[in-house]
């Protein structure tokens, strides 16, 4: 399923008295409240919305997990896992004293509160890397020839001391889970299966193939593996003997022969998870990031395989004779200088693997194989012509299951990175696919790291990263980024539709609707971002492109233009 940008659904903002106070509008005419809660958090990773009407949020680089007051913005800080690093505050340490070493992508980041927190069952779960492999190596600490930055994660599970108001008597789940300064994912979700609820946890595929770990062993089809995967523990012990084992359920589909937590595998990075219950059955998604386009959201199955990396997005062919990177180190294996697999054809790969591949039910801009292929090309060399391309960097997942907003009921949403929105999908009544186009809302110069909500549905709370940039299609931060390290409340005022606008509602432009809109878009773009869009255009619409940017046509050039205008806006759109 292919979907495209809603238009009416950029933000209006109008400030409305103090500069705190602000009323914003949805694409379909939905008007919340603004305001926010604090601010100057250390890259906040995630935030839950606990039993005590409290927000828990995990610091990445700060190392705590806190409660914060959602009406009063008072924070109180419940455990501070510093200590428990075994390497320093590399982001704070020059270059030159520490030669390079590298941040991992998080550091404390998953957070999932037990349903029963209160009453009688006060447990948290939370994962953070605490090891780096390179830390008392000369140099960046990375492995030779771009093989890549290696750390180690743990799950934990602590309880809360209501009275003392403190995490205290950890318990390790596991401590030997592999990580990354890339690709971590690194989400924590608590959802039932089959009546009994399970710890799910996603692992990244830790950046394998691209940048500094191009040269690593991408493991996301091997099941002995977690890099890549969606994990699946028990929230209490069961009573097998290993203290390990115990954590791991019995059923997990690749536990034949010794334990083993992997649920489902050919992940990516898949920063969002979420369940809810779609249609009378509980369902649960992930949302991933694409590499240069193909953003995914997965419904995930016991067993089943995602596709990456022989499958980018749909098996629909985009990626044939591509990869999921590319770079200019003639030292990497194949075409496109990677570990990354060449994939030669998508559709059979996905034949291959067999029954248990599944497609994404939603692939969030799928780029034309011409356009990827001109993207991996002046990547692997270095070409200054290197052009943008179209991708949301999705960093997290909730299900709407409320009804305070109209329509919004059963609707995926999913906090951008890249280009600072928040994005709904309206699932179909049965939750298995999507039914509407794309709908954007809160969009401002910000980095969207995570959402939670109300239990009645009327408040939303977003959390923004203070870092600017993290890698890869995401490095592409807002310009002038705003609000970092925020906790932002949006609240549900009035408006709104109860009908969505279905999948393929926005009418294809006519030619000089077409013209009109690929001449305001080139024209409100820098010198310097013009030269990356026309170098990311197919050469029979650059010179198109060199038209729209004359300050007059003649009545032939005009002809000309509108003729081939609504290819050269499709191609604009794809970067």
């Amino acid at each position: 399923m292919r979907f495209s940008y809603f238009l009416g659904g950029l933000v209006a903002v109008a400030v409305s008295g103090p500069a705190l106070a602000q009323t914003v509008t949805g694409p379909l005419g939905e008007q919340f409240t603004r305001r926010v809660i604090t601010e100057k958090l250390s890259d906040p990773w995630e935030v839950a919305y606990g039993p005590d009407n409290f927000l828990w949020i995990t610091e990445a680089r700060g190392y705590r997990v806190s409660r914060v007051n959602p009406a009063t913005g008072a924070r109180q800080v419940l455990l501070d896992l510093s200590k428990n690093r075994e390497f320093p505050r590399y982001d704070k340490v020059p270059d030159s004293v520490d030669g390079g070493k590298p941040w991992p992508q998080g550091g404390l980041m998953g957070l999932a509160l037990h349903p029963q927190l209160l009453t009688g069952k006060p447990y948290v779960y939370l994962t953070y890397i605490y090891r780096f492999e390179g830390a008392n190596q000369p140099g960046n600490g990375s492995r030779p020839n771009h093989s890549g930055n290696y750390f180690t994660a743990r799950l934990v599970r602590y309880e809360y001391d209501v009275t003392r108001q403190q995490l205290a008597r950890p318990l390790v789940l596991c401590d030997s889970i592999p990580a990354s300064n890339d690709h971590n994912a690194g989400c924590l979700l608590i959802a039932p299966v089959a009546g009994r609820d399970y710890l799910f946890y996603s692992v990244g595929d830790l950046g394998a193939g691209q940048f500094e770990n191009g040269g690593r062993a991408n493991h996301a089809q091997n099941p002995a593996s977690y890099e890549g995967k969606v994990l699946r523990f028990n929230p209490e012990p069961d009573t097998d003997l290993g203290p390990y084992d115990r954590w791991i359920p019995n059923d997990n589909p690749f536990s034949q022969g010794r334990q083993n937590a992997v649920w489902s595998l050919g992940h990516r990075n898949a920063q969002g998870l979420a369940y809810a219950v779609v249609g009378g059955t509980g369902r649960l998604y992930a949302s991933e990031h694409g590499p240069f386009s193909d953003d995914e959201v997965n419904l995930v199955e016991r067993g089943k395989n995602y596709g990456h990396p022989l499958v980018i997005g749909l098996a629909d062919g985009n990626y044939n004779g591509l990869a999921a990177a590319a770079s200019e180190h003639a030292t990497l294996p194949g075409a496109w200088h990677t570990t990354y697999p060449t994939i030669g054809s998508e559709q059979a790969n996905a034949a291959r693997l067999g029954a248990d591949y599944r497609n994404p039910i939603a692939s969030l801009y799928p780029l034309s194989n011409q356009f990827l292929t001109t993207v991996l090309t002046r990547t692997r060399n270095h070409s200054s012509d290197e052009p943008t391309w179209n991708s949301e960097a999705p960093s997290s997942l909730a299900v709407y299951s409320a009804t305070a907003i109209p329509g919004w009921q059963n609707s995926l949403l999913i906090p951008t990175l890249k280009k600072g929105k928040l994005i709904r999908l309206k699932l179909t009544d049965d939750g298995t696919a999507v039914a509407s186009d794309t709908l954007m809302y809160f969009r401002g110069p910000i980095r969207y790291r995570d959402l939670a909500m109300s239990p009645d549905g009327t408040k939303l709370y977003l959390a923004t990263d203070s870092a600017s940039i993290t890698s890869g299609p995401s490095e592409e931060a807002p310009k002038g980024t705003a609000c970092q390290g925020c906790l932002i409340e949006f609240t549900y005022v009035s408006g709104g539709h109860t009908a969505t606008p279905p999948r393929g509602s926005n009418p294809a432009p006519t030619p000089e609707q077409a013209l009109q809109q690929a001449t305001a878009l080139v024209k409100t773009l820098k010198p310097k971002d013009q030269r990356a869009k026309r170098a990311g255009l197919p050469p029979a619409q650059q010179p198109i492109f060199d038209l729209l940017l004359k300050p007059t046509l003649t009545p032939q050039e005009k002809a000309r233009a509108q003729r081939n205008a609504p290819a050269l806006l499709a191609g604009l759109r794809q970067q």
